[in-house]
């Protein structure tokens, strides 16, 4: 689960505190509650080097945003050129033209997160620095717009202590495992309540990933099979694939790169369809240690996103009223036909132990090791498209994986990492708050902190070794 919607349209202040009401993107869905990938942005840095910024659709949109800081307000007539009509339509060119104006000149520092429709870059602008989220449709225009305070990067822990009563002063309830990963096991070098399950968020994508990969392994089908994209089956944001007109097809491997590095929810639901729901829930009762009763049936996104933001609290207590069976037919028969026009933000948390999909940390990074055990070269383009600025050594690490999860109440990282001499790690971290939603920029930046911590903690014996080798 995450904040974003194609990326919060939020175009009225530094943060989002500061917005009177944070506006929704043309999807007009909830911008803090959204099944996708908790991804951390470093604060922009400055650098002696000119920063690349991708040849893509998004890239132009980037650029048109730097140019006309420099020069606002610049009319409704060309932001009409360049801003997607529903988006305008929440967000008036007076608006729009006012955010321009209140940041001026706009520098690029860094492009941090980029993909086909969303990207996260640092920039400056009168001494400040700031992150600009932006996204776009189809058709090249800005569907999704946010300015920030670049949250500061925090030190990593110096021993396992300091950790520990730093991951504890995040979260009410936290759980974390480091772990070296052998082969498919998981030999846990450190936890705190590792092998407590919490809310996933879209760390389940981990699982559909798994069947996926499975079954192609199988010969079930291949990764250039493709998936047709129907009005029943879209979901809500993050993601690009439900902005494609119905009946558009798109490859397995595509679907599975934007499930993961994006955090595509269309994408998601799309290959729960291919690979079947129960299938699924198979992976995850092997890849967890102990079955959880709460992700049977497994939900789809869409169908998440129905539960909690849609008449609730009335479809919700439904369904938790149910057997299996019955809440198979009433998914099927009641939840599939709710329109997702009908659902309403949610900024609270909500349901979290109930309505999600849950798995413990020493569960997350089993997923991990049976990931890797696929040994398919498309599973580690797919886990290593998006490292969510963990920025580990390079000359002492490569090859990392990452999938998060978030919604509001609910924070979670995982990671996989080789050293340079073959030795693999996972590092997972997970925190629920059942009263409040997370700062995500303070959160994700303490908990990347903590992760490249873990990291150098739980390898610094065998990096000893190496060298005195």
């Amino acid at each position: 689960m995450r904040r974003r919607v194609s990326l919060l349209a939020a175009a009225c202040a530094v943060s989002l505190t500061a917005c009177a009401a944070p506006v929704a993107t043309a999807a007009a869905v909830p911008p803090v509650a959204t099944a996708a990938t908790a991804t951390a942005t470093p604060a922009a840095t400055s650098t002696a080097t000119p920063v690349e910024i991708p040849d893509t659709p998004l890239g132009d949109a980037l650029r048109w945003v730097l140019d006309a800081s420099t020069r606002a307000p610049v009319g409704e007539s060309e932001l009409r050129t360049r801003i997607a009509p529903e988006f305008l339509a929440a967000v008036p060119a007076e608006q729009f033209d006012a955010v321009l104006t209140a940041y001026p000149d706009l520098s690029l520092r860094a492009v941090s997160v980029a993909h086909a429709a969303a990207l996260v870059a640092g920039v400056e602008s009168g001494g400040k620095r700031f992150l600009l989220e932006l996204s776009v449709d189809g058709a090249g225009l800005i569907n999704g717009m946010r300015l920030t305070e670049a949250p500061a990067p925090q030190p990593a822990p110096k021993s396992w202590k300091e950790l520990e009563r730093r991951l504890r002063a995040v979260a009410p309830r936290a759980g974390f495992v480091a772990a070296r990963v052998d082969g498919r096991a998981c030999r846990t070098v450190r936890g705190v309540a590792a092998d407590v399950r919490r809310p996933l968020g879209s760390m389940f994508k981990l699982y559909v990933l798994g069947t996926v990969a499975g079954q192609i392994e199988k010969g079930a089908y291949g990764w250039d099979t493709e998936l047709t994209i129907t009005a029943d089956v879209k979901s809500l944001p993050t993601g690009q694939l439900q902005d494609r007109p119905d009946g558009s097809r798109v490859t397995v491997l595509e679907a599975a790169r934007l499930m993961i590095s994006i955090s595509d929810n269309t994408a998601t639901d799309l290959l729960i369809r291919k690979a079947g729901r129960e299938a699924v829930e198979r992976t995850m009762r092997s890849w967890t240690k102990g079955h959880d009763r709460r992700n049977t049936p497994l939900l789809t996104t869409r169908e998440l996103f129905v539960l909690k933001g849609a008449r609730y609290p009335e479809l919700a207590e439904r369904y938790l009223s149910m057997n299996t069976r019955d809440r198979r037919d009433y998914l099927a028969k009641v939840v599939a036909k709710v329109p997702l026009s009908d659902i309403r933000p949610w900024t609270h948390p909500r349901e979290l132990d109930t309505i999600e999909w849950f798995a413990s940390p020493e569960d997350v990074c089993r997923a991990h090791a049976a990931l890797s055990g696929l040994g398919d070269e498309r599973v580690d383009e797919i886990m290593s498209a998006n490292d969510a600025g963990l920025g580990l050594p390079p000359d002492r690490w490569r090859s990392v994986w990452f999938k998060g999860g978030s919604e509001p109440g609910v924070y979670d990282m995982g990671f996989r990492a080789r050293t340079t001499d073959g030795r693999t790690y996972a590092v997972t971290l997970m925190g629920v708050n059942p009263d409040a939603p997370f700062d995500d920029g303070k959160t994700g930046q303490e908990f990347l902190a903590l992760a490249r911590g873990a990291f150098a903690l739980a390898a610094r014996g065998a990096f000893a070794l190496a060298a005195r080798g």
